[in-house]
């Protein structure tokens, strides 16, 4: 590590200062007088302000920061978390919730979605919600994570709640818990459970409509899931993730999210692998509820000849199935003319059957069709073009999710490289977080063919930044630069291999964890539009510090929305500089976290932080 700050030190990437010394990664004094002081002020000015409540929506996002359980502390949790442990989780929720002034009772009063699943979850939640509020209704929506700042998470008619009404609400829990906490061993909630606190905090106090809740990870021990009951529920496609917390199998996260299901309510899924599929069907057994399939989306009858979708990719065809579903499930239920009652699959539940019925499409009204076309969720398959540049922004995560984003991240760039007047030039910015196996998503990038690989931490700027929105203590800064070079590494190791045996990786000698890539990740569709080339993959890689070094190099000048750091990179890597300098287009597909992907945006898109 002390090797990587001395090379990004000498190339003027990073001041010398930038990182924290090992006496402060330790927690000890700094060892001159006006640190110290500044350190004594910073905690003082830290206590009056949660003391005394300001207006102001950052002192807010502070004050809610310091729920944020630091990185040492939340590895020391992973390590002891036991069954035991995971369903006490819901009644410290519970706890919190009544100590925050809300009863569970309460909560029965909110009319909720409640949505699970791998991936696609939030998708699916911004079609229910632009759907339900084209029929007049008043929409709470609550998700995660935030890309820019934390009030995204917490949405009235699908904006996020505005600074003062945060500021306004976040001081009204924060102080009820605070107060009580010395009668209850001292303990604050944690960052995720506060802010679904919040959220069921704000929905109540702006009587919504409906509420459509996203589920943070997992279900069945999730923070959200002391709803009693929803309306409706949701599960969209599963996957393998976060596995230290859900399990290392398909059929273990499967049973996680089946634990939303409610007695007597309406269960709807997309199409799943047989064995997760099981173990849902098990889980609506168990429960008592009524588990159907949904049907694809051309089932579905509309005045139009073929339905448009505001989210782009094949994959957010089943996310708008589901979210048809569970938006017909919630009108039926509050007795909208509409829709008739939906078909009673009580037997199935009775007979044990491996598979839902599948439940029928209907005829869509405008509302449905509107509310399709105008759904918006950013950092999703989104497209920003800047003159020359082309930014392709995606936080596909995931197996499934990246094999997604390849496929409509080549389908839109070739149509735009069929149309370039010149040169045209690809890059890939890529950073991971958490466990997830980095080299296996790599591997499914290959076939992109990019001049450039770029890696940085998910760091707006070297420069100790102000704004509290972006803060994570989660992760330390050393985990945070070793992952990059893992990454980095892993690339290299991954482009040794030739073009034309991109169409056997899948049973490539790669040691590690790449090995759960199968067969089947690298089906043909998806590798290449066109036929492999014999050359070696000339994909030149690079590590930067953070977020804004790593996009000043990669745009080299040529968008004037990026801020100069005080770090200069255009001076780095001059040849690659060059390569960038000439061509006519510049294609950058930003993926692999929501994280860094939120970062891009702050600096790509100055109006998401006003």
């Amino acid at each position: 590590m002390a090797g990587l700050r001395r090379a990004l030190v000498a190339a003027r990437l990073l001041p010398a200062r930038s990182f924290p010394s090992g006496a402060e990664r330790r927690g000890a004094a700094p060892r001159t007088p006006a640190a110290a002081w500044r350190r004594s002020y910073n905690r003082a000015h830290t206590k009056m302000a949660l003391r005394f409540p300001s207006t102001e929506y950052q002192d807010a996002v502070q004050a809610l920061n310091t729920l944020q359980t630091n990185a040492s502390t939340l590895e020391q949790i992973r390590r002891e978390q036991q069954l035991g442990q995971k369903q006490g989780t819901l009644e410290a929720m519970k706890s919190f919730v009544y100590r925050a002034g809300m009863t569970i009772e309460v909560l029965d009063q909110l009319a909720i979605i409640h949505v699970t699943g791998t991936k696609g979850k939030g998708s699916t939640c911004a079609f229910c919600e632009k759907i339900l509020r084209n029929y007049g209704l008043k929409t709470g929506f609550y998700s995660s994570p935030h890309l820019v700042q934390v009030r995204e998470r917490i949405r009235i008619n699908g904006k996020p709640i505005g600074r003062e009404l945060f500021t306004k609400y976040f001081w009204q829990v924060y102080n009820r818990l605070d107060e009580t906490k010395d009668a209850d061993s001292g303990t604050m909630p944690a960052y995720f459970r506060f802010l679904t606190i919040l959220a069921f905090h704000v929905f109540l106090h702006e009587k919504v409509d409906v509420a459509i809740i996203e589920v943070g990870i997992g279900g069945a021990y999730d923070c959200t899931n002391i709803i009693r009951r929803p309306v409706v529920c949701g599960v969209s496609s599963l996957g393998i993730d976060h596995v230290s917390i859900l399990g290392d199998t398909m059929e273990k996260i499967a049973w996680q999210k089946g634990g939303i299901f409610k007695p007597g309510v309406p269960v709807f899924t997309v199409p799943q692998p047989s064995g997760p599929m099981a173990v849902l069907v098990e889980r609506a057994k168990e429960i008592g509820c009524f588990l159907q399939l949904c049907p694809d989306l051309e089932d579905f009858q509309s005045q139009e000849e073929k339905l448009s979708l505001g989210l782009a990719g094949e994959h957010q065809k089943s996310n708008a199935s589901l979210a048809l579903q569970l938006c017909r499930a919630w009108l039926q239920r509050h007795h909208h003319p509409d829709f008739p009652p939906l078909r009673d699959s009580l037997d199935f539940v009775e007979h044990g059957n491996q598979r839902p019925p599948v439940s029928s499409g209907f005829y869509l009204p405008t509302p449905m069709i509107d509310g399709l076309h105008a759904a918006e969720w950013l950092g999703r398959t989104q497209i920003l073009r800047r003159g020359s540049l082309t930014y392709y922004i995606d936080g596909a995560h995931t197996i499934g999710s990246i094999k997604a984003c390849v496929k409509w991240f080549r389908e839109h760039s070739l149509k735009e490289a069929e149309v370039a007047s010149g040169s045209v030039v690809q890059v890939l910015l890529f950073n991971t977080t958490g466990e997830r196996d980095a080299a296996a998503l790599l591997k499914l990038l290959l076939p992109c063919q990019f001049d450039f690989a770029v890696f940085c931490p998910n760091l707006l700027d070297v420069v100790q930044n102000l704004n509290a929105d972006q803060k994570n203590y989660t992760v330390s800064l050393e985990n945070m630069l070793g992952r990059c070079l893992d990454n980095h590494r892993a690339w290299c190791k991954l482009t040794e291999v030739k073009r034309d045996n991109l169409w056997n990786l899948a049973g490539s000698t790669l040691e590690g964890p790449t090995a759960l890539v199968k067969k089947d990740d690298l089906d043909e569709e998806m590798l290449l539009l066109h036929e492999p080339e014999r050359e070696q993959v000339a994909t030149r890689a690079l590590v930067f510090p953070c977020i804004n070094n790593a996009l000043q190099w990669i745009t080299q000048g040529r968008d004037p929305d990026l801020q100069l750091s005080s770090a200069n990179p255009l001076n780095a890597h001059l040849a690659g500089a060059a390569t960038l300098k000439e061509a006519s287009t510049v294609q950058i597909l930003i993926t692999g976290s929501l994280h860094l992907v939120g970062g891009c945006l702050k600096h790509l898109d100055q109006s998401l932080s006003q």
